[in-house]
């Protein structure tokens, strides 16, 4: 959706006053227009991010007016030959990130009650997601609650928090925000998150995540939008997909589904890939294999001085500080298993973690998406979960009557099969919500479709 500004700054008065609107607006500006007050000079010497510009349709209008009006998108859906859609936010998309906790709190707050107002006659067929801030498991729990008293049933939570580091913070505040460390919520975090993935059993919500990747690792390019978007959203899926797995979310909560969206599922395959590759080398018995004390050094340095040559004469007294071979550096025993967390031991392990348990947004036009179909090069002969998806109303869907038939091009070019179709466009989004939530279709014009898929498969 692109919501409807001024609809929205009604709900900022209404939750916080004038006052909210006001810092709501500067926040904005500071935001939005930072970029485009400096000079060239100063962006390069700034490092300023250039993010997206002439983000939105405005040649194709009906298209740019459905994306705002929740009528005109309901009355199009069969044209587009959607049933059902869940609605993602353009506005209130980076709010989950504002450092100042009242203003990001009374905001998210503000836009959920928006979006539970504006959308609620159209509920069979349209729900939007509702805004959840996650800088600590407090707020995020309360504004779980509160939102799911207005009707809201599906949550985008953001994909990390920017935190200070420490020891920077104390000695150089001034270069603190500059400084940061990404808290995924679950590997090394500040909080324990598992009230969060409590609270979400409780309240049947199955989490989805939704950050952008704009200036930070490589996509911080002053001059080229393209350069840092291209992949911006999956670097931030796979931190936190990582973070979920290897922090062992996945094993304590096992009702438990997470959905990573805008992001498509390349990156998710090679993930996949690489935990079991890494668990088959690197797995607490394998990692015997690199042990220094498991070293013959009496052989290794009859080798060295067997077949060495003028290279190491005189110097085979430096052997013990070789590559991989430096004393008084010990490991921890407690730190070696790296699987721990998530109790992995086997490979078998893995897939069951992994591959029934995180989704995967991919957009229409994606042609990487056939990848996670493919048994042939996923380990384990897995496919991985996907969910169509589509940027409907921004700058890539240039006509939203063409998504539906994008993605069907996978079919038509043999890249996947019939059925994988119907997993993408259908069958994997209602397994992800009604996994915790079988009531999550009830009084929808899918509800029918939804009993009947569940007599099928249980």
């Amino acid at each position: 959706m692109i919501e409807f500004e001024a609809g929205v700054l009604d709900y900022l008065r209404k939750v916080g006053g004038p006052s909210l609107e006001e810092r709501f607006n500067s926040w904005g500006a500071q935001g939005l227009f930072r970029w485009h007050r400096l000079s060239a000079e100063e962006r390069r010497q700034s490092r300023v991010t250039r993010g997206v510009w002439w983000g939105l349709p405005t040649r194709n209008t009906l298209d740019r007016a459905t994306a705002s009006l929740p009528q005109l998108l309901y009355k199009r859906l069969d044209e587009f030959g959607i049933d059902f859609a869940v609605l993602y936010p353009t506005l209130g998309l980076p709010l989950p990130h504002i450092d100042e906790e009242e203003l990001r709190r009374s905001t998210c707050r503000a836009f959920n009650c928006f979006y539970a107002e504006v959308y609620r006659d159209y509920a069979d067929r349209l729900t939007p997601a509702g805004l959840i801030p996650m800088h600590n498991p407090e707020e995020a729990i309360e504004e779980l609650e509160y939102a799911k008293t207005l009707g809201l049933k599906t949550f985008m939570f953001p994909s990390y928090v920017r935190r200070p580091i420490p020891e920077v913070a104390r000695k150089y505040p001034e270069a603190a925000s500059q400084a940061y460390y990404l808290d995924t919520y679950g590997l090394d975090s500040e909080h324990d998150y598992d009230a969060v993935w409590t609270k979400c059993v409780e309240l049947k919500v199955a989490p989805t995540f939704h950050s952008s990747g704009y200036g930070w690792g490589s996509r911080t390019s002053p001059t080229n939008f393209i350069y840092n978007r291209i992949g911006h959203f999956a670097a931030a899926g796979e931190a936190l997909c990582k973070s979920l797995f290897l922090g062992g979310v996945t094993r304590r909560f096992p009702t438990l589904k997470f959905a990573f969206l805008e992001c498509g599922v390349g990156w998710a395959c090679n993930l996949f890939s690489d935990l079991v590759s890494h668990w088959r080398k690197r797995n607490r018995a394998s990692l015997e294999q690199y042990n220094p004390a498991n070293l013959d050094r009496n052989l290794l340095v009859e080798l060295h001085s067997r077949y060495g040559g003028k290279v190491v004469e005189g110097r085979l007294d430096q052997l013990k500080n070789g590559v991989g071979l430096l004393e008084g550096c010990p490991e921890d025993e407690a730190t070696l298993d790296e699987w721990s967390h998530c109790r992995i031991r086997s490979a078998d392990e893995i897939r069951d973690l992994f591959i029934p348990r995180f989704f995967f947004g991919c957009e229409a036009d994606d042609p990487i998406t056939s990848w996670a179909f493919n048994k042939k090069i996923n380990p384990l002969s897995s496919c991985l979960k996907t969910l169509f998806s589509s940027d409907l109303g921004h700058w890539d869907v240039q006509d939203m009557t063409e998504v539906l038939s994008e993605a069907y091009e996978l079919v038509e070019n043999h890249l996947i099969n019939e059925s994988d179709f119907e997993d993408f466009v259908c069958n994997n989004a209602l397994e992800f919500y009604t996994s915790i939530n079988p009531e999550f279709f009830k009084g929808t014009v899918v509800q029918q479709a939804v009993k009947s898929d569940q007599a099928v498969h249980g």
